[in-house]
């Protein structure tokens, strides 16, 4: 088969789900698959140099190769005219494009050029469906769906969650919600199936090898390792933690992230825990990666992300895959994996069920080690990249079956 990955940019900036395009293509290219992402060379949006990268020439790495294109005209929205034109004219050698990534319009008009050249497509929406992602802007995405991405969910061949949650909550725009959308006419290739499906395929986490755990404190260490936005509910964590802090529980808090899109706010989450009864119980380590990353891995005792939403949780699998218990909110979509592998402890979205769900943690450092033991096992066996890789082959498979079936009937 050869697949073509087309994301808007796989810059850190932009996050885990970027990334893991290159953990997927890895995984795929290792069982014979050959495959080519294409993407732009942006590396945020508000005064960051684009990424030192070679333009318009595969690059080989890990099995597979990647092509960067200049961002232009408009770098805000990861846009590229160069990408598109080259999609349009070596559209043809490929079997299948897997695009990730909605309401991006270099996506959005790789999946038209993808229709009008024969070309079957999968898309992640990358939790770009979730109601609660629709309120941002909403009125421009009302007008943007309707005009340019319904179109594209449904000449789709499937859409790829990545959570049976994100799955059932995601909004299709007046599509059929069963996994069976039906396919206008003129948006039709040869082959097409007659409805796009859902496929619901988690992503990937590297296992790797984390030492054994050191004590170099008396007190747990509790870890924020995300990116520091608005939804990830620091707004609620802090709180829950000076209640905890107030009730004579000690602990040390790590905050690890940044977010450069948005530094006023990540101002503002330092300035809240400098003035805040934490400040002498907490690190701020900005942004954490490697040995570094391993590392507060390795020292944690506890994990947590009360995220308002998440359509999957990257973090929140790398650190079961690293052995540590997690404490979550019940909105991140993979909280009922966590709950059915007695992985961490999840709550609702509210500063006392976080901070009940954070203290029952701290005060029992046994059942912390048991759940961390699960989350470990639960990773190995679910969110390992071979695992993924065989899934998505099959995937693709079944749609490349299904489109050969399609043609001999027509012809």
């Amino acid at each position: 088969m050869r697949i073509l990955q087309i994301i808007p940019s796989i810059s850190l900036v932009y996050g885990g789900p970027s990334q893991m395009v290159l953990g997927l293509s890895a995984a795929l290219a290792s069982r014979g698959i050959e495959l080519t992402i294409i993407t732009t060379d942006s590396n945020g949006d508000i005064g960051q140099h684009p990424l030192d990268v070679p333009l318009n020439q595969p690059i080989q790495q890990n099995g597979y190769q990647i092509i960067y294109f200049r961002c232009y005209p408009w770098r805000r929205y990861k846009f590229s005219f160069s990408l598109l034109q080259w999609l349009n004219e070596n559209a043809r050698q490929f079997d299948l494009a897997h695009i990730h990534a909605l309401f991006s319009p270099v996506t959005t008009f790789a999946a038209t050029i993808a229709r009008y050249r024969h070309l079957p497509y999968i898309i992640r929406p990358c939790g770009m469906l979730d109601p609660a992602d629709l309120q941002k802007k909403k009125r421009l995405k009302q007008i943007y769906a309707a005009v340019l991405e319904r179109p594209n969910l449904a000449g789709a061949a499937a859409i790829h969650f990545t959570s049976k949650e994100e799955a059932k909550i995601s909004e299709r725009f007046g599509l059929n919600c069963t996994g069976k959308m039906p396919v206008p006419r003129d948006l039709d290739f040869p082959g097409k199936m007659p409805g796009s499906r859902d496929l619901v395929i988690p992503l990937g986490v590297t296992a790797g090898w984390y030492p054994k755990k050191l004590r170099e404190s008396q007190v747990p260490i509790i870890l924020f390792m995300s990116r520091i936005e608005p939804k990830k509910g620091l707004d609620l964590l802090i709180p829950a933690l000076e209640s905890i802090l107030g009730s004579g529980i000690e602990f040390h808090f790590i905050l690890a992230g940044s977010n450069p899109q948005d530094a006023d706010y990540e101002t503002q989450i330092k300035v809240k825990l400098q003035n805040s009864s934490l400040a002498k119980y907490t690190t701020i380590t900005g942004f954490v990666s490697g040995e570094l990353k391993v590392e507060l891995l390795t020292k944690a005792d506890l994990f947590v992300l009360p995220s308002y939403y998440e359509n999957f949780g990257i973090a929140v699998a790398e650190a079961m895959a690293a052995g540590v218990p997690v404490a979550i909110s019940d909105r991140i979509h993979i909280a009922e994996d966590i709950q059915q592998a007695e992985a961490g402890w999840v709550g609702p979205l509210e500063v006392g069920a976080i901070a009940n769900s954070i203290k029952s943690a701290l005060l029992n450092p046994q059942e912390r080690q048991r759940r961390g033991f699960n989350g470990k096992e639960y990773a190995k066996k679910h969110y390992n990249w071979e695992a993924i890789a065989q899934q998505t082959i099959d995937a693709y498979q079944q749609i490349l079956s299904s489109i050969a079936e399609g043609r001999r009937k027509k012809q």
